[in-house]
């Protein structure tokens, strides 16, 4: 069937959608509400789907277009459930299922009839993870439940007014919900309240006499102090005294109208540093490897079972900066001194990486030179992996990857994949032609054809389809939680394949001859001196589509998108 997506903005599900739906043979085309309905009716006209599928929307669907054709929404809540905070009143209320509906547009919001339902469980983590992951899955199943019986025709969806669907309206989830009272609160009633806005909106509240929105939320087992009080910083993120323990706090974002120059989500350490008077927070390094039993924040951490080593790492967003990858870097350095065969590189869930840190680019002194450090940062850290013949290295991808991170995870020598993971391997949205050696690594995988139509199509990229492309080399269809636990068995198998010592010493002689046949340097030297050029020129598209993406203007999103047909399979 031809389908067209209609978005508020092409985010992780819409892109996930987007690629699985096309994996199905449908033709898909995408445009975005966010510039509002008229652009909406001309793709309708241009397109004149057969369906239309609207993954998330922040706005109504116009009234012409749902009463024309037929427009499935996907609601990320139960059957019956209505509002715009879904998810986060699950997460306020504890809920241990939610699940996904998929149901036809009306005039009222959320009331139409269902076509499809899918439940889900809810993990203790924030709500974006949770968006990303077991929301996603459960929307991929409905979704292509209901867009399977709409094509076979004959199916009658539930109508909401069935005596077997309990509706209930839920409010918009508003900060008063959410404020934090830190003299009454305990640990776990903070810890549910800063991850259910951990992405949006964040949780308003006042430091240092400033308000800020605080970004995501982590528990501490040792750290204490008068409740509210600030204890000390690690790793970008500061620690935060409560009733009866301590959170960490990874990121901030300060209040549009405070004045301050950078309003969006940064490191909260350095959010901090901008507004501090008197002395820095104390800082409190952990160990690479934690001890059994602690409970603590770090964005980096190593563990060992047998042979195998496991570099795990988790930024939000999936943004590096220039001090997360040097720290990565140096992690990943100790990490090769291990007595490992086998060492993976990956979180346990959610984002695997999206390449350099745009928001703290944005908010730099100098963006082009911050944008400069921070690439040369990413390409000694991914040059590093390259580098490595002494041990296999795998790119384990519980979640997304994007532009250098999907290049980071190419430069393993294998890449697992769960299921539900999409890759976006090119840079052309944000203006850039890129770094991170994918001028080897992408075309040594995919052919140079190929590796040309990923970075100039600029489309996602299922799991799956990047299996079938040569991006990946084994799918992981397991649960988001349980994707850690089957890395983990997978590569105490690989450790102990008899012929380990062989696939070595091919792959030392492999990485030798292509030194000799052109040097990473080369490469590197050579992609450097594109980027620098766009990097360094005011006038660059790049800068300009930064800037959009990071302070959430229109001019972020494309418009409108419809990506052009063609066969990545």
């Amino acid at each position: 069937m031809d389908i067209l997506l209609v978005a508020s903005a092409f985010n992780s599900l819409s892109q996930r959608l987007y690629a699985e739906l096309s994996d199905h043979g449908h033709q898909v085309d995408v445009v975005l509400a966010a510039h509002g309905p008229d652009p909406v009716r001309a793709a309708v006209r241009q397109v004149r789907p057969d369906l239309i599928v609207a993954p998330m929307l922040r706005t109504a669907l116009p009234e012409d277009v749902w009463r024309e054709h037929t427009c499935l929404i996907v609601h990320p809540g139960p059957p019956g459930d209505r509002g715009p905070s879904s998810l986060d009143w699950a997460i306020s209320g504890r809920a241990e299922q939610w699940g996904v509906t998929v149901l036809q547009a009306e005039a009222a919001m959320d009331a139409g009839a269902i076509w499809a339902a899918e439940p889900f469980p809810v993990p203790p983590v924030g709500k974006s993870d949770l968006y990303r992951n077991e929301t996603s899955d459960a929307a991929v199943t409905a979704v292509l439940t209901a867009v399977r019986r709409y094509a076979e025709g004959g199916h009658k969806p539930l109508a909401q007014t069935d005596e077997s669907v309990t509706v209930v309206w839920r409010d918009l989830f508003r900060q008063d919900r959410r404020r934090i009272d830190w003299e009454r609160d305990d640990t776990e009633t903070v810890l549910r309240k800063l991850r259910g806005a951990d992405s949006q909106p964040g949780v308003l509240d006042e430091l240092l006499g400033r308000e800020v929105f605080l970004h995501g939320g982590h528990p501490e087992d040792r750290l204490r102090g008068r409740p509210g009080a600030l204890l000390a910083q690690r790793a970008g993120g500061v620690c935060r005294a409560t009733r009866d323990g301590a959170v960490w706090i990874p990121e901030l974002r300060p209040r549009r109208n405070s004045g301050d120059p950078a309003p969006f989500r940064r490191p909260a350490a350095s959010v901090l540093a901008s507004y501090q008077c008197g002395p820095a927070l104390p800082a409190d390094p952990v160990p690479l490897e934690l001890p059994p039993g602690r409970r603590t924040w770090t964005d980096i951490r190593y563990r060992q079972h047998g042979d195998a080593g496991f570099l795990t790492f988790s930024f939000p967003g999936g943004a590096m900066s220039t001090d997360q990858c040097r720290r990565l870097l140096a992690a990943y350095t100790e990490a090769l001194r291990r007595p490992t065969r086998v060492l993976v590189l990956g979180g346990t869930r959610d984002f695997f990486s999206n390449g350099i840190h745009l928001n703290v680019v944005e908010a730099a002194p100098d963006p082009a030179q911050e944008s400069w450090t921070n690439l040369n940062a990413m390409d000694d850290l991914v040059e590093a992996v390259l580098r490595t013949t002494d041990r296999l290295v795998v790119a384990a991808l519980a979640g997304n990857a994007a532009a250098g991170g999907a290049m980071l995870a190419l430069a393993a020598d294998q890449v697992w994949c769960r299921t539900g993971v999409v890759l976006n391997p090119h840079y052309r949205r944000m203006g850039l032609y890129g770094s991170e050696f994918w001028t080897y690594t992408l075309p040594r995988r995919v052919g140079a054809e190929r590796a040309r139509r990923l970075t100039t199509e600029a489309l996602p990229v299922s799991a799956a389809n990047a299996q079938r492309l040569g991006l990946v080399d084994r799918l992981v269809p397991a649960a988001p939680q349980d994707f850690a636990a089957e890395v983990q068995r997978l590569a105490a198998e690989l450790a102990a394949t008899p012929d380990l010592d062989r696939r070595l010493a091919e792959k030392a002689a492999a990485r030798a001859a292509d030194e000799r046949a052109r040097p990473l340097a080369r490469y590197r030297e050579d992609e450097l001196a594109r980027m620098r050029a766009i990097f360094f020129d005011p006038e660059a598209p790049y800068h300009a589509l930064r800037s959009a993406f990071v302070r959430k203007t229109p001019g972020g999103s494309p418009r409108p998108l419809a990506p052009a047909p063609g066969d990545l399979r």
